[in-house]
């Protein structure tokens, strides 16, 4: 093993940068892989054309005439390219993408041999969906489930090992019609908000017409040499390091931040942003992050459905553009411990279809008021549903990230800056002004001051897992490896059940008798009173935060267990279901399906730590510490009393007492595994995993990190922090 370790550092000291070299702009190769607007003019008939973008715009169903028009033009499109087979591309609830290939190849009646693609397979395909996490809502047995075609978001070609692959975005449900994927209920999550948000809207303009969602996400990830990472059977198996002693230099210089970019790494981005365009994805930044060998890539803002496509379409890019440049893409929350951890921060807003950023304020009272309603209202949201939107980040691998190192905590608060703070406050305190002033009350709120503020001063919060920076609401609490759609579906419907409401309480003021705007001003006032617990401008990090989260009744939920409870409340089935998003069965199905992946998880890990620990490390100590009994005999058979050999015996010592714990300490734990695996409830499984088998993993993993500054560096098996760290 430590042969092994030796020979990764040697591949790694030999490594040169790849030459990576393009000599057209970055906008003149957008899209070229992507069946986008101008992919469609030029193969489809105008008629045909038009159809298609008013289903799109409309919400409609796309007519079998219109899709056998699209499938024969995409077909066209596809092999023009180089494309011989196509596959519907789906989000199940895996956390990865999942794809079938199929053919353009087909033999016609007579025997011969044609390219054929129909509307029938480009809407909707049968894979196989008994494989696939259901909750219970298929049996192994029960195999059908279907994939249905996406229009809103483009067909794309993949190129793997010199094939390209027409990808089709799609939805996955079962045979009996529930969603067995992320897709179908964001899009629900969606039209549900668009619908609560119109009627919002036109308080103020009669034109808006839609709203959309936007998105950007912001992906931060490590990099580590492929030859080390596979000298680490930890990373290999679970994404993450179960084992390492932190090095003497770690972020504390905060030298990485931001610096100078590594060659190889530099490299590396540039063909993975080079294949994104492509692609259509339009990455925008890349940085160094905090942690050494930490990065950060970020696009600019799209539809939030086709961004959530591309972010999942990123993760694969990177890994794919990696393994080229010898390199191996961590995306797990917390792979290294003492570090920062990664995240993937969702910046969210709302846009209409006359250009205003509903997240933005404008220049006149009025615009300020609308902003106020879309801003305050979905601070409401949150302070109503937090415990909802923690469930919606919860994961084993994001446990280990919150509450540290510039992630959230588990305490879900918003982060509005000191100045908006102030309009808040203000308009909370003039609870008892007249209300007949018309407009000379926005004035008196401050409202008029809200552009400049968020131009020029809006301040940021990184403990905060839920900040407003501007214009948009950062929902930073999402791990770095997450289907950022499982968050944004309850976002979206927090937000559309309270704009709901609001609504209803506006238009019985205005019944009875109150002005429009006075109506809006009494309601978001009380709204402000109502949620102000959830609002905080300090260090969520600090242990006075957790007590006075407390003491305003804000929950802390640090594992995910007991946070994935939110999702089968009574309220949260009744916000589902009302809203169209999840039926009863769909939400228990889910829920079944996260504690499963997080008992396997956690059990995973646990059998990696056992190996590691019994089969690596303790015979590796063991020879060490044999080494140092020969030193001992040697010196005493020299004449050499105890003065010069008592530091070794204690070494020794120190050695067998490690030793001894790790041993037993593996014995307890696979004790309370078996004892959780005979457990025929999920979620008692689920808790006696979080509460009895992981808690032991920082017992073993303690002692095994003394037992690295023991041992001879000559004889550590593992790949050491400074080397995954610092080599490149």
């Amino acid at each position: 093993m430590a042969t092994l370790r030796f020979r990764a550092l040697n591949l790694v000291d030999q490594r040169k940068p790849m030459p990576v070299t393009s000599s057209e702009r970055r906008s003149e190769v957008f899209g070229r892989n992507v069946f986008g607007l101008e992919a469609m003019r030029a193969t489809m008939s105008g008629d045909y054309f038009k159809k298609l973008q008013s289903a799109i715009k409309q919400g409609t169903p796309v007519e079998r005439s219109v899709a056998d028009a699209v499938a024969g033009a995409m077909k066209t499109w596809a092999m023009s390219k180089g494309a011989t087979h196509y596959t519907h591309w789906f989000q199940p609830l895996t956390g990865a993408t999942a794809e079938k290939h199929d053919s353009f190849f087909d033999l016609n009646s007579d025997g011969r041999p044609i390219e054929n693609f129909k509307g029938s397979a480009l809407v909707q395909q049968e894979p196989d969906a008994s494989s696939f996490p259901s909750g219970g809502i298929r049996n192994t047995f029960e195999a059908r489930g279907y994939t249905a075609w996406d229009p809103t978001s483009p067909a794309f070609i993949i190129e793997t090992a010199g094939a390209k692959t027409l990808c089709i975005p799609t939805i996955f449900v079962a045979y009996t019609g529930e969603a067995l994927d992320y897709k179908a209920p964001l899009l629900k999550s969606l039209v549900a908000l668009e619908r609560a948000a119109l009627p919002i809207c036109q308080y103020f303009d009669k034109d808006v017409q839609r709203v959309t969602t936007t998105l950007g996400i912001e992906q931060e990830y490590f990099l580590v040499d492929k030859a080390l990472f596979s000298a680490r059977p930890d990373l290999v198996m679970t994404g993450r390091t179960l084992f390492g002693h932190a090095p003497a230099k770690g972020q504390q210089l905060e030298d990485h931040y931001f610096g100078s970019i590594p060659p190889r790494v530099h490299a590396f981005m540039l063909e993975f942003e080079e294949e994104a365009t492509k692609l259509g994805i339009p990455l925008r930044t890349r940085h160094n992050e905090v942690a050494p060998h930490q990065f950060e890539c970020a696009p600019t803002f799209e539809d939030a459905n086709l961004a959530i496509d591309h972010n999942q379409l990123l993760m694969d890019i990177m890994d794919r553009v990696a393994d080229k440049h010898d390199f191996k893409v961590l995306l797990h929350e917390k792979p290294f411990a003492g570090v920062n951890g990664s995240g993937k921060h969702n910046n969210w807003a709302l846009s209409t279809d006359t250009g205003v950023n509903l997240l933005s304020p404008g220049r006149k009272p009025k615009e300020n008021l609308q902003f106020l309603a879309f801003f305050i209202n979905t601070m409401k949201a949150v302070h109503q549903h937090a415990d909802l939107l923690r469930a919606s980040i919860a994961s084993a691998s994001n446990d280990h990230r919150l509450g540290a190192n510039e992630a959230p905590p588990a305490i879900m608060s918003v982060f509005v800056g000191s100045q908006l703070s102030q309009v808040l406050d203000e308009l909370e305190r003039n609870a008892k002004l007249p209300l007949d002033k018309g407009d000379n009350l926005y004035l008196k709120l401050g409202i008029d001051k809200i552009p400049p503020i968020l131009l020029d001063n809006t301040d940021r919060n990184r403990t905060s897992p839920f900040a407003f920076t501007g214009n948009k609401f950062e929902f930073r609490a999402v791990g770095s490896s997450a289907n950022s759609s499982s968050s944004m579906t309850v976002l979206n419907a927090i937000v559309a059940d309270q704009l709901e409401t609001f609504r209803k309480e506006v238009d019985a003021l205005i019944d009875g008798g109150r002005k429009k705007e006075m109506a809006i001003i009494d309601v978001l006032r009380q709204y402000v009173i109502d949620s102000k617990a959830i609002r905080f401008e300090g260090n969520g990090y600090s242990d006075e935060w957790k007590a006075e989260a407390a003491s305003r009744g804000l929950s802390n939920v640090p594992t995910t267990p007991p946070a994935l409870d939110a999702f089968v409340s009574e309220q949260s089935t009744e916000l589902f279901s009302r809203l169209g998003i999840y039926s009863h069965v769909e939400l228990h199905a889910r829920h079944e399906i996260l504690l499963e992946d997080y008992i396997k998880r956690v059990q995973i890990e646990s059998r990696v730590m056992g190996d590691l620990a019994i089969n690596h490390i303790i015979p590796t100590a063991v020879a060490y510490q044999n080494k140092l009994v020969q030193n001992v005999q040697g010196l005493r058979e020299l004449g050499l009393d105890d003065e010069y050999t008592q530091v070794t015996v204690d070494s020794i010592k120190e050695i067998s007492r490690r030793v001894a714990t790790i041993k037993n300490t593996v014995g307890e734990m696979v004790d309370y595994r078996k004892v959780a695996n005979k457990n025929e409830d999920t979620r008692e499984r689920a808790l006696m995993y979080s509460e009895k088998v992981r808690p032991l993993f920082d017992v073993i993993r303690r002692q095994v990190d003394k037992l690295e500054l023991l041992v001879a560096d000559e004889d550590w098996p593992l790949v050491k922090y400074r080397e995954l760290l610092f080599l490149h």
